[in-house]
């Protein structure tokens, strides 16, 4: 494992404003369900200059397409977690219309910016164009294993899509995003768009990319997950 510098010393060090980006070139809860809770505000946070460094390898979700950029579900977490005492820098490597084969292209050049914890979010757009399932695994089964052997944190967003190309396919997209993930020890979201895909209100007309609203729900789902790896980063 790499040594981890502690949040405290961070804290000490110059800070960036949240919601900037580094430059990119190319079981029972008490909780309502996410459709029913009020957007979180959040207030602007100072990010320590040497706090974690979180890349989203992502498509049009993670880019909030249509959107501003601070309304994209990354940049909520960023806010959200900064504001709760887990500061993180991002790089929001959404790319509109990626697909994880487009991912494995430039993770050399995203593993250069030398991140501490890597969300993948990718599949969607295979899926939607019915690219075989093994093709999609294979690739996803390289970007996981590059990852692991940088040492790095990775969350791996879970993903589904309608039965166009029959059930065998649809199950089988489901289920290969847990199988990756667990052979090579990566946290898992199982459906990270529970309560916003499919859902009208929640997307925009298009019915494929959330609305501001949609994305936070997003960001609801997301949020434990990213919040229990950044502190295993302390």
């Amino acid at each position: 494992m790499f040594a981890r510098i502690p949040l405290a010393r961070r804290l000490r060090h110059g800070a960036l404003l949240v919601g900037c980006c580094l430059p990119l070139a190319c079981g029972g809860s008490d909780d309502p369900p996410a459709a029913q809770r009020e957007p979180r505000a959040t207030a602007a946070v100072a990010i320590p200059a040497d706090a974690p460094l979180v890349v989203f390898l992502g498509d049009s979700i993670s880019a909030g397409l249509h959107l501003s950029k601070d309304e994209a579900f990354p940049a909520l977490l960023q806010a959200r977690l900064a504001e709760d005492g887990l500061p993180f820098r991002l790089v929001n490597a959404g790319v509109s219309g990626d697909t994880t084969a487009g991912g494995l292209r430039r993770l050399e050049w995203l593993l250069s910016q030398e991140p501490e914890l890597v969300v993948v979010e990718l599949g969607g757009n295979d899926g939607l164009r019915g690219i075989p399932l093994e093709e999609i695994e294979s690739n996803l089964d390289a970007i996981l294993r590059r990852l692991r052997e940088r040492g790095l944190a990775v969350l791996v967003l879970g993903m589904r899509i309608p039965t166009n190309y029959g059930v065998d396919y649809e199950q089988g997209f489901a289920a290969l995003f847990r199988r990756a993930a667990d052979q090579h020890g990566a946290r898992f979201v199982p459906y990270f768009m529970q309560g916003v895909g499919g859902v009208p209100e929640l997307n925009l007309p298009d019915g494929l990319h959330p609305t501001a609203e949609g994305h936070e729900r997003l960001a609801d789902t997301v949020e434990p997950h990213l919040r229990a790896l950044l502190e295993t980063l302390l």
